[in-house]
């Protein structure tokens, strides 16, 4: 997937992603949310999307870094995704990734 749009993501929500983590083997992420983002007051131009986020659940006890990982779904392919750990909950830490 060369170009993230939000419609790659919006009928994969409740989907799990592989996650490659460093000398840890793979790591399930679920999509639990992947919402428009205002758009900005004033269109820069060449503006080519909608901005847009997404926020996935990992399970995990143990907080990740905010870096850029592989990821891999079996529809969408392989890509590259930046995550930024912003919450707990009961369920495990959540991350979210921008798109402007």
């Amino acid at each position: 997937m060369n170009f993230m749009q939000l419609e790659h993501f919006a009928g994969h929500v409740n989907e799990t992603f592989s996650v490659a983590l460093e000398g840890a083997g793979r790591a399930p992420f679920v999509l639990v949310e992947a919402r428009p983002l205002p758009a900005p007051a004033q269109v820069m131009a060449g503006m080519v999307r909608t901005p847009f986020s997404l926020l996935f659940r990992n399970a995990s006890a143990v907080l990740l870094p905010q870096k850029i990982y592989p990821m891999q779904h079996a529809s969408l392919g392989e890509f590259g995704i930046f995550l930024v750990p912003v919450a707990r909950d009961r369920d495990g830490f959540l991350y979210q990734a921008v798109f402007n």
